[in-house]
């Protein structure tokens, strides 16, 4: 199958420096999450890889070859970067239809497309009087109409209603498990955590992560245990015997950092302390990612304490 090659990348706009020395690999069978702040370098990328952009220096191929190199690049690459592509004065069956024709595909992948992305019923009306999450759904469509080995998304749930993002989560999921090598920018943390696989992470146009997203929350925020008892002193006792100690809350719960769930539950269960809530308090994406781009961000509003 097909993979995204992105070998030390450069692209400059002027003084800045949008793209630094940039190498990653996006593999086929996963989804890879794209993540950064604004100004990390994401759209410009994906630009590169497209050849919508010149790099400075360096090379992004797919497959092996530049997407200009390759002949009826829909059948190849499906991407979307921007929801209103689509002329305003056309409808989407005859966007994708003029698409179709461009890169010799059947017309009937267009009306299957259309059913795909659920648009099939609006089809023939005006790209101009859809809704943001409608025009979404046809650049997704577009992107699918070549039935290509490579889909690159930015911010595909951008605009979507709740149906439309649990139906997006599952198109990805379905792409991946195909055997196809699937790219997707977002800002969306709780979003990307429910559907990518592996993550590549940019600050400043520059790599900062490149990992299994397990493997990436894991390294960023330590494992923590909420725990509730009747017995505080027992608790307290208990822990600092095996060189824990714990966090009590207003709620009357405690957390005991950098501990396992399992190795607390031995210690209070052996010291005969009754446990009355035992539970790992999850690592989210967006608590290591914070932790991660906490000194990377170009934007950001001050902090002001409440």
């Amino acid at each position: 199958m097909t993979s995204i090659d992105v070998r030390n990348l450069t692209k400059e706009y002027g003084t800045r420096r949008a793209v630094d020395d940039l190498t990653f690999t996006v593999r086929p069978g996963r989804v890879t999450g794209f993540l950064g702040p604004n100004g990390a370098g994401k759209s410009t990328t994906m630009r590169l890889v497209l050849g919508l952009d010149r790099p400075a220096s360096g090379a992004a191929t797919v497959g092996g070859r530049p997407y200009t190199a390759l002949t009826e690049p829909l059948r190849h690459v499906g991407a979307l970067l921007d929801a209103d592509a689509a002329h305003g004065s056309r409808t989407a069956r005859d966007h994708l239809r003029v698409l179709a024709a461009s890169n010799r595909l059947p017309a009937s992948r267009v009306d299957e497309v259309l059913e795909e992305t659920g648009i099939a019923p609006v089809a023939r009306r005006r790209v101009r009087t859809y809704s943001l999450g409608m025009r979404q759904r046809l650049g997704i469509a577009a992107a699918l109409l070549g039935d290509p080995e490579v889909v690159m998304l930015d911010e595909p749930s951008n605009g979507l209603d709740p149906e439309g993002i649990i139906w997006i989560r599952g198109l990805l999921r379905r792409l991946a498990a195909e055997g196809r090598t699937v790219l997707v920018s977002s800002h969306l943390m709780n979003e990307t955590a429910s559907f990518a696989d592996h993550l590549v992470v940019l600050g400043r146009g520059r790599l900062l992560a490149d990992l299994p997203m397990r493997e990436f929350i894991d390294a960023r925020v330590q494992p923590r245990v909420r725990v509730r008892t009747s017995d505080a002193t027992g608790l307290k006792a208990a822990l600092a015997g095996h060189g824990h100690q714990a966090e009590q809350h207003e709620d009357g719960s405690w957390t005991v950092r950098h501990a396992r769930v399992e190795d607390i539950g031995r210690a209070l269960s052996g010291a005969g302390v009754p446990i009355l809530e035992l539970a790992a308090s999850e690592a989210t994406l967006e608590q290591a990612y914070l932790d991660l781009t906490a000194t990377e961000t170009e934007f950001a509003a001050p902090h002001r304490e409440v």
